[in-house]
């Protein structure tokens, strides 16, 4: 579990309008599918998990999705797939983009629904095809995935928040047909450091908050996780007395981002930072343990 850490307070806000809407519409068409597939992000599967999937999805068969694992530390994501394995989820792990492990969710899907299948087969139903939900907080990778599993341009993909709008039937050619719902999140989040993880991964706009104080307390957490990390990429040691501030403008200095005389370029080294672990430059690290 990880140490008591004395993050800077930030106000979070996030709730657009359209999101009541989805939720809505996802309660809606639930009792349309068999099982419902919940896309994580690999580094942050508990941040990134909407609080009211246990109760909008009860009774369905479910499958977790890790994506983006090739960002993810192997180890922890192992601890992660054990840790939902032990609530009875299958679980499967995938980087959309590349399209690792995104073969293996049509046999998960057929292996989750086989008493459905069964049931279809002595009913004569045999060709019928079964059909999941796919659900997932703004821009964990949903839309990619689906069109890697597809094998083509079903859904609209983008590497910014929000664009799945409505929702969309997807036949996959399989003896599948997956139903797409717009990323939601909850009307607030559980607490600062939930809203922080999803900027840092770029689920909410990171432009939303304050970027340094956003970029301070991220070192503050490399320095807690994978201090080498800070060493290999900024070339420094982390001081364990320093604030994520003076970790930041240490990181400034060593990239010669200077204002003036002194003065470094506190905002800029933020972004930097939040882009370079975003396109994985700082290694493969994960923000949260099941322990957490």
């Amino acid at each position: 579990m990880m140490e008591p850490v004395n993050y800077e307070k930030m106000n979070i806000q996030w709730f657009p309008g359209h999101m009541t809407k989805a939720q809505r519409m996802i309660e809606e068409n639930l009792k349309l599918v068999d099982a419902v597939c919940e896309l994580l992000d690999a580094r942050i599967p508990n941040a990134s998990r909407n609080p009211d999937i246990d109760r909008l999805a009860a009774g369905k068969p479910r499958l977790v999705i890790l994506n983006r694992v090739d960002l993810a530390d192997p180890q922890i994501t192992e601890r992660w797939r054990k840790f939902f394995e032990a609530q009875g989820l299958a679980v499967l792990e995938t980087d959309a983009r590349s399209g690792k492990g995104v073969n293996s969710f049509v046999p998960a899907i057929r292996r989750l629904l086989a008493d459905k299948l069964k049931q279809y087969e002595a009913k004569g139903q045999a060709g019928r095809p079964l059909r999941v939900m796919i659900l997932g907080i703004p821009n964990v990778g949903k839309s990619t995935f689906i069109n890697k599993v597809a094998g083509r341009k079903a859904a609209i993909a983008g590497d910014k928040p929000g664009v799945t709008r409505g929702k969309q039937w997807i036949n996959i050619g399989t003896g599948l047909d997956l139903l797409d719902t717009p990323g939601i999140l909850w009307p607030k989040f559980d607490s600062q450091e939930v809203g922080e993880l999803l900027a840092v991964t770029n689920a909410i706009k990171a432009d939303v908050l304050d970027k340094e104080t956003l970029g301070a307390n991220f070192m503050l957490r490399l320095r807690q996780l994978y201090p080498q990390a800070i060493e290999d990429r900024y070339r420094f040691k982390p001081d364990p007395e320093a604030n994520g501030f003076e970790l930041l403008e240490e990181a400034a200095r060593k990239r010669g981002f200077l204002i003036a005389k002194g003065e470094y370029d506190l905002e800029r080294m933020a972004n930097t930072l939040l882009g370079e672990y975003h396109d994985g430059k700082l290694g493969r690290l994960s923000l949260e343990t099941p322990d957490d």
